[in-house]
């Protein structure tokens, strides 16, 4: 049975691999097509889901170390200039208002889930995946600030929500008594924070002196790099700290160090994290979605929906007043906050650390990112292009 499902997902990547392209102008979007592979190998008993989040557990894991290196390390500091401003308040008062937002709304609709399991829910939900919406962030059409804020907040506000969130799993671990306490988990993000800044900067020193002496075989560097992000999550595991910040921290200190060549060395570290991305996809199609069928209700949906407008939305108009952003730019920007590979990978970490007691949790947070999957692929191209068009007409 294993072999056969390993069968089923090889011969998926595959086929995807081969003609992505073509399905993706028919809007079957890759997360789309893995969580249904997902959902029928669990459905056909391919896969049995009471098992399977220890399985699943490394890659998961592994997927969030490259997904927060490569995301921070790819942040074009040097091209902002005129936007910093507008970056930094998305993330230092936008993103935390949202998770503010969205812990509070767990609390008053799903008050079952208790204070930590609603934390976990607002700030897994809070980070935001510009992949899902690739037509607007290549749209030569869209203004080029406002695809670059758009993606950089993508880039940095999983590595910012991820302390959060393993606070709110440490939390809700401790108040059923298999887990460490708050105070201990805060000193493991310190500690992880510290290490993985330091592995990445050496690191990204190393590599740009050998590359200028010509010691880095071109093939080699992208391996070295990936090999990079595993070695600040491995360290940080290894004196007891969190390897997670370590990851988001590193690739922070990465590309500060590692110089102009740094976005080239990165590319096979993205091939990589997109392989295993879409497993990802595939894994929570088969955990997750079971779970939320068992506890969709309307309170639920209702949680979801506003997650994915208003908890969003608001903050973002907040963040944004003052900066001379018109009232169609503001919602634009507000309504492409997609919910994707984060946020279900911060469920999957949640079901694995706290088992059955996270279902709740994870339901919602599994009906949110699917239903952001549908909402934001869909309106991705034709709302690029409407925004586009006002913006032409105002200059």
């Amino acid at each position: 049975m294993e072999v056969t499902a390993g069968l089923i997902v090889a011969a998926t990547v595959f086929l995807w691999g081969t003609v992505s392209v073509r399905l993706t102008r028919a809007d079957l979007t890759a997360p789309i097509a893995f969580v249904s592979v997902g959902v029928l190998l669990a459905a056909t008993g391919l896969i049995d889901a009471s098992t399977a989040p220890g399985t699943f557990a490394p890659l998961v894991e592994v997927a969030l170390v490259w997904i927060l290196f490569s995301d921070a390390a790819r942040v074009p500091i040097r091209e902002l200039r005129h936007d910093l401003g507008r970056c930094l308040r998305l993330l230092a008062i936008g993103l935390p208002l949202t998770i503010l937002a969205g812990w509070g709304l767990a609390v008053l609709l799903l008050p079952a889930l208790g204070v930590w399991l609603a934390l976990l829910v607002g700030a897994a939900l809070a980070p935001t995946d510009a992949a899902l919406g690739v037509p607007v962030v290549t749209n030569p059409t869209v203004p080029a600030r406002i695809r670059r804020l758009i993606t950089v907040e993508s880039g940095l506000n999983d590595g910012i929500a991820t302390p959060i969130v393993m606070l709110a799993i440490a939390g809700a671990a401790a108040a059923e008594d298999h887990g460490p306490g708050v105070w201990e988990a805060l000193a493991e993000l310190a500690v992880g924070a510290l290490t993985g800044a330091a592995v990445g900067y050496v690191g990204g020193l190393l590599l740009r002196h050998a590359r200028r002496r010509g010691w880095t075989a071109e093939q080699f560097s992208g391996i070295a790099v990936l090999a990079l992000a595993l070695a600040a999550y491995a360290l940080a595991l290894t004196v007891s700290a969190n390897g997670f910040v370590a990851a988001f921290c590193g690739g922070m200190a990465f590309g500060a160090a590692a110089g102009p060549r740094a976005p080239a060395e990165l590319t096979f570290l993205e091939q990589a994290g997109s392989l295993v991305s879409v497993l990802v996809w595939l894994a929570f199609g088969a955990l997750a979605v079971p779970i939320m069928f068992d506890r969709l209700d309307w309170p639920t949906v209702l949680y979801a929906v506003l997650s994915l407008t208003l908890v969003r939305m608001l903050p973002v108009a907040l963040a944004t007043w003052g900066t001379h952003m018109n009232r169609e730019t503001v919602l634009f920007v507000g309504w492409f906050g997609p919910r994707g590979l984060a946020s279900l990978v911060f469920a999957l970490l949640a079901l694995e650390e706290l088992g059955s007691y996270a279902d709740g949790a994870v339901a919602v947070i599994t009906l949110t990112v699917l239903l952001s999957v549908l909402a934001h692929g869909l309106t991705a191209a034709p709302l690029a292009t409407r925004y586009s068009r006002t913006a032409t007409s105002r200059k």
